[in-house]
């Protein structure tokens, strides 16, 4: 089931559960005719019983995405998305991105890798962070890259 359709019907249960809730909770002269009273009672029930079936029910951030990505039939944009490192797999660099001594944004930068180089993986990582090796300026050098910027090298240039 979609992300909106979840939505509604999450909403939907929401409202009746606040008509059944507030029928049984409130005084019946509240409801002889309509009056702001009334009116913040039905949002504020809906609101909130609404928005814990929605906590409930509603698929998590990953899923969703994947679901979506499912649908649409495209690969997903950034690489770490979809896999972890696999030796020896060439990757293009999306922007320019340091290549670092460690894992981190604080550890020693080697070299900037410009955007639409080729790195290969490793294998390791650690978190968002890929080892990788690429070449520069014709010499070989091996370090870590935030994979978020990595893209398949086998992906349509976008």
């Amino acid at each position: 089931m979609s992300a909106a359709l979840t939505a509604l019907a999450c909403f939907g249960a929401a409202l009746v559960l606040t008509l059944v809730a507030a029928a049984w909770l409130t005084p019946r002269l509240w409801w002889k005719r309509a009056n702001a009273r009334a009116l913040a009672v039905l949002v504020a029930g809906t609101g909130a019983i609404g928005s814990a079936l929605w906590w409930f029910a509603a698929p998590a951030p990953a899923e969703a995405a994947q679901a979506e990505t499912a649908q649409a039939g495209a690969a997903p944009l950034f690489a770490s998305h979809q896999e972890t490192p696999l030796p020896g797999r060439s990757y293009r660099v999306a922007d320019a991105l340091n290549l670092r001594a460690a894992v981190g944004v604080g550890a020693d930068r080697l070299t900037v890798l410009p955007a639409g180089a080729i790195v290969t993986a490793t294998g390791m990582q650690d978190g968002d962070w890929w080892q990788v090796r690429a070449e520069v300026a014709g010499e070989a050098r091996e370090g870590w890259a935030s994979s978020l910027w990595l893209r398949r090298a086998d992906e349509a240039h976008r």
